[in-house]
C-alpha cells in the first residue's frame, strides 16, 4: 500500500508541474505583486498656471492640510518645478527622506523662479493680492449665503457612487450668465484641470470651495473678491460636448451634494 501511495503522490506532483508549465503567461506569480515596490508618498511637480487650490481640487484634498504637509504658508504661493506631496495631513507623510527631498527640490525651484523674476502662480495680477484668510470680506458687504449659480434645469444630478461626477450640471444657452453661488475670493481661474474646461474656483471660508466649469468666458481673475450673485463667467461648452455649467461644492476637500445647500 505504501508503494501505491507513493506512486499516487508522484502522479499528482507531475500533474501539478505540467499544469504550471502549460498555463502560459496569463497569471503573474503572487510574489511579484506582493514584492512590487509602492511609493510611500505620491508627488506632483507644479506646472505654470497651477495653484495650491487647483491641486487640492484635482486630487480631492483639503487645501489647508495640503499646505501644512508641504510647509507652504499663507498666501499659499507655489512655483513651477516645485514638488508637492499629495497628502492633506502631515501625519500621512511617513518618509523622512521623501520630505527632505521635496524640501530641497522646492528650495531650488523657488530660487530659480525668483532669480528669473517669475511672478508667483497664484498672483496673476499686481492689483490684488491673494490672502488665505479672506481679508477684505465682511458679512455686511459679502454676506455668506448660498444661491443658485445659474438659471436652468439640472440635467445631471450629484452622484454619491461616482468617482468622477461630484457635482451637478445645469442646462443653459451659450453666453448666458454664471453667478457666484456665495461670496468669496477667486483662487483659481484657468483651463488646466482636465474635464472642466474654463474653470473658476472660489474660496468662501476655511471650509468651503465652489467650482464653475465649462465656461466660454471667465469674467474675473485670481485674487478677485466676489459677492454672492455677481456674474463671474458665461455659459459654454469648453471641455465637454454640450453647453452647460458644471457646478461643485467641497467642504474640507470633500465633494458634497450642492442641492443640500442651494435654496429649493
Amino acid at each position: 500500500m505504501k508503494g501505491r501511495d507513493l506512486q499516487f503522490l508522484l502522479l499528482i506532483l507531475i500533474s501539478l508541474v505540467f499544469a504550471g508549465c502549460t498555463g502560459g503567461g496569463q497569471y503573474a506569480p503572487v510574489v511579484e505583486a506582493q514584492d512590487r515596490p509602492k511609493p510611500e508618498v505620491e508627488t506632483h511637480i507644479v506646472s505654470r498656471g497651477e495653484t495650491l487650490y487647483s491641486l487640492a481640487w484635482r486630487y480631492n484634498l483639503d487645501f489647508r492640510g495640503l499646505a501644512s504637509t508641504n510647509g507652504v504658508s499663507s498666501p499659499y504661493t507655489i512655483y513651477p518645478g516645485q514638488k508637492i506631496l499629495l497628502a492633506d495631513t502631515p501625519r500621512a507623510v511617513k518618509s523622512t527622506s521623501a520630505v527632505n527631498s521635496v524640501a530641497a527640490t522646492n528650495t531650488s525651484a523657488k530660487s530659480q523662479n525668483m532669480s528669473a523674476k517669475s511672478a508667483p502662480l497664484i498672483e496673476k495680477t499686481t492689483t490684488t493680492k491673494v490672502s488665505s484668510d479672506l481679508t477684505g470680506l465682511s458679512k455686511k458687504d459679502y454676506p455668506f449665503v448660498w444661491r443658485w449659480p445659474a438659471r436652468g434645469k439640472v440635467v445631471r444630478a450629484y452622484s454619491h457612487s461616482s468617482n468622477v461626477h461630484k457635482g451637478i450640471d445645469i442646462h443653459g444657452k451659450l453666453g448666458e450668465p454664471v453667478h457666484a453661488a456665495n461670496s468669496g475670493k477667486v483662487v483659481y481661474a484657468g483651463s488646466g484641470l482636465v474635464g472642466y474646461g474654463k474653470l473658476l474656483i472660489i474660496k468662501h471660508d476655511d471650509h468651503y470651495l465652489s467650482a464653475y466649469g465649462h465656461n466660454s468666458q471667465l469674467l474675473v481673475k485670481e485674487g478677485s473678491l466676489i459677492k454672492v450673485g455677481q456674474q463671474i463667467a458665461k455659459f459654454g461648452d469648453t471641455g465637454t460636448d454640450k453647453v452647460k455649467l458644471h457646478f461643485e461644492i467641497r467642504r474640507d476637500g470633500k465633494p458634497i451634494n450642492p442641492l443640500g445647500l442651494l435654496p429649493k
